[in-house]
């Protein structure tokens, strides 16, 4: 299986409804090393249906602690572990990250000890390798380069968008944020961008859908990017393909693949992806 790219959970925010998408999770596969972005509700199940073993998880990067981002991270773990896990994963996380997860493993020591006394397994804590970064350097070997750029996500300061480069390619996913110009310098000549998008038309649709009106609203336009902008950093970064992801709205079926493709008539004409569910991009 060659190098690829896996959108495993497409939507924006934390709410699924019946027969959508689920919340955000990415799958990297390059330089033979799965590389697991993020993990929303529903990223184990989306990583056994794109093909990956559950024994095999390497790397794990989260971007930011809202939970549709890292919701899944302990079960995921925990899964791995009691499918035959007899490896180290290395999870990267910004600060706060030690407390979501010794929280998860205080939450599970009934289950966690009961199978180390009955069957025999490892303690999962001794799997895992907890790692905090910042912006810069995330990791570095001969063939895999990872590296953060913290972007603009208020009210969360600790959001990083992350450049992965090996084999010769590099590709970028902006975490989430809003309209944040440093960022195309970030992912210069990235081969594939997959940055967040918002629809305008949609955003009153998905409040009155969701409630807390006022307040979500003033959030979601604050700290998202509208899909103008978010093609605008891909042109300014000479982005070769431009995947949009963390979709708002993205279950709402008043608006399709085609309201998306409407919306940069005349601000893109590279290479795009509309994010769905389960959607494998080669990286050949």
């Amino acid at each position: 299986m060659g190098d690829r790219l896996v959108l495993l959970g497409t939507k924006g925010g934390p709410a699924i409804r019946p027969g959508g998408p689920s919340p955000t999770s990415t799958l990297l596969e390059i330089a033979g090393r799965p590389i697991v972005i993020d993990c929303g509700l529903g990223v184990t199940r989306g990583l056994v249906n794109a093909g990956l073993s559950l024994k095999k998880l390497d790397l794990i990067l989260i971007t930011h602690l809202h939970s549709d981002h890292v919701l899944e991270l302990g079960p995921l773990l925990h899964t791995a572990w009691t499918s035959g896990l007899n490896r180290t994963v290395t999870v990267y996380g910004p600060a706060g990250i030690e407390d979501y997860w010794a929280g998860f493993l205080q939450s599970m020591r009934y289950d966690i000890d009961l199978r180390i006394d009955d069957e025999g397994r490892p303690e999962l804590r001794h799997r895992i390798d907890l790692k905090i970064y910042s912006e810069g350097t995330v990791y570095q070997d001969t063939d895999l380069m990872i590296s953060a750029l913290r972007v603009n996500h208020p009210p969360v300061a600790e959001c990083f968008a992350l450049k992965i480069e090996a084999n010769g390619r590099t590709v970028v996913v902006s975490a989430d944020t809003a309209f944040f110009p440093p960022l195309a310098d970030f992912a210069r000549g990235a081969d594939i961008l997959v940055h967040e998008a918002m629809l305008p038309e949609g955003v009153d649709r998905l409040v009155s859908r969701t409630g807390n009106g006022t307040r979500l609203k003033e959030h979601l336009l604050k700290s998202h990017t509208m899909v103008a902008d978010a093609a605008r950093i891909a042109r300014d970064a000479g982005a070769r393909h431009l995947v949009l992801h963390h979709l708002i709205p993205a279950d709402d079926p008043q608006f399709g693949e085609a309201d998306w493709k409407d919306a940069l008539q005349g601000k893109w004409d590279g290479r795009l992806t509309i994010g769905r569910d389960g959607l494998v991009i080669p990286l050949d």
